[in-house]
């Protein structure tokens, strides 16, 4: 088995926590063969990848909108992504999850992506960051 490096977008990890962009906290494992300025660099590339998929009835992207919750990069650097829906009942349900994986594994240096589709905890407008409550004038 392969040591994993956690990127908990939710800040509920318990490892000692990174500032990423956008000022989420990002829990890092300590356990990892991944030296740290290329897991920072494929950190930023994956948040600039996901930066690029968009919910078709929200003019904001997912990441901002706070729909990922975790990125897990192995050794191996295979990339396993929980993320949820503003809704369950998302008409895009079916669709969403590949548009990151395709994202995603379109990065230099990513194996395998698997995306998980979670709605625990259910998603929030609490999760969005200020740039998407500016887009969104959600004040």
């Amino acid at each position: 088995m392969t040591e994993r490096d956690v990127l908990d977008v939710t800040g509920s990890a318990s490892n000692e926590p990174q500032t990423a962009e956008g000022g989420s906290t990002v829990p890092r494992a300590q356990t990892s063969t991944i030296p740290q300025e290329e897991l920072d660099r494929l950190t930023d590339d994956m948040v600039a990848a996901l930066k690029t998929v968009y919910d078709p009835e929200i003019p904001v992207d997912i990441y901002e909108l706070g729909l990922i919750y975790k990125i897990d990069v192995d050794d191996d650097r295979n990339i396993e992504i929980d993320m949820t829906l503003t809704a369950p009942g998302c008409p895009v349900a079916g669709d969403m999850p590949g548009w990151v994986q395709d994202a995603v594994s379109s990065l230099p240096g990513v194996n395998q992506v698997k995306v998980n589709l979670v709605f625990d905890p259910p998603w929030d407008p609490s999760r969005m960051s200020d740039e998407a409550r500016v887009a969104l004038n959600f004040w």
